[in-house]
């Protein structure tokens, strides 16, 4: 689903019948301008979808950004000002702030993740625990707040998973059997000692260690040769993350980036009097 098509939907969902009390004022036309102003510090994405949302209802809209995806942005800045139509602006507004509220508030949820592991060689990953039909632009917010980009979808990467282990009744056959289809290359995850042992005999690009605490972490990354990659997932936090990077894994992913990051406070402030 693209952006334009998300956006369509969320407002024949907002109004599916218009807006009937915006509509039942009968209001003519009025020029003039609004802010979008920060209620809290945060970290701004979501720019494009916001501003299509507006254009929806207010092809004449003219918004101008003070801040580009990414920035810090201080609780009270105004983060852009918009002038047009504030009738149908003013029917635009939530939908436009539910876009940008929830996709500022993963970059910031992020930018808080990627701050604690600063001065260590790990990088913050996100999962595929996205809204469906959000992925792309909830990944792109990860991006936003200074993380990386795991795989996108299942047609992206290799990883062998727990039931594909299983199912195959072992790491070995799993990996050997996805080198006869595949010359892509493989990420397996382990949950013990024992599959780490044979993801490593296997030289597997990437090992993803799952639910270890940090003292079998720390046995982990004693069996595991430079060469290949490791990823450690599961029940990670802001308190915990940082004693998890300084053991030295190469990437930490996170599902929280994207299912469990609140909603940037920022809100519309209309001068109704110009």
């Amino acid at each position: 689903m693209t952006l334009l098509e998300l956006i369509r939907a969320a407002i024949k969902e907002d109004m599916p019948q218009g807006d009937v009390t915006t509509e039942s004022l009968a209001l003519k036309p009025r020029i003039g301008r609004a802010k979008l102003k920060a209620k809290e510090d945060i970290v701004l994405s979501g720019a494009s979808a916001f501003e299509q949302s507006m254009q929806a209802l207010e092809p004449n809209v003219r918004i101008k950004w003070h801040f580009e995806e990414g920035d810090e942005i201080l609780k009270n800045q105004i983060i852009c000002t918009i002038e047009g139509d504030l009738v149908q602006v003013l029917k635009a507004e939530r939908v436009a702030l539910n876009f940008l509220g929830h996709l500022s508030g993963i970059a910031t949820h992020t930018r808080r993740f990627v701050k604690k592991v600063a001065g260590t060689k790990t990088k913050i990953l996100d999962t595929r625990k996205t809204t469906p039909g959000f992925r792309e632009l909830e990944k792109r917010a990860v991006v936003h707040g200074g993380g990386m980009n795991h795989r996108m979808n299942l047609s992206d990467a290799i990883m062998i998973k727990d039931n594909h282990i299983s199912v195959m009744g072992g790491i070995k056959n799993a990996v050997n059997r996805v080198r006869e289809h595949s010359q892509l290359h493989i990420e397996v995850e382990a949950r013990t000692l024992e599959e780490i042992k044979e993801a490593v005999d296997m030289k597997v690009h990437r090992i993803l260690l799952d639910n270890m605490d940090n003292e079998m972490l720390k046995k982990a990354l004693s069996m595991i040769p430079s060469e290949i990659e490791t990823e450690a997932s599961g029940n990670m936090n802001l308190e915990r993350i940082q004693s998890v990077a300084e053991i030295g894994v190469n990437y930490i992913s996170v599902g929280a980036l994207t299912h469990s990051a609140p909603c940037a406070d920022v809100s519309l402030v209309f001068n109704w009097e110009d």
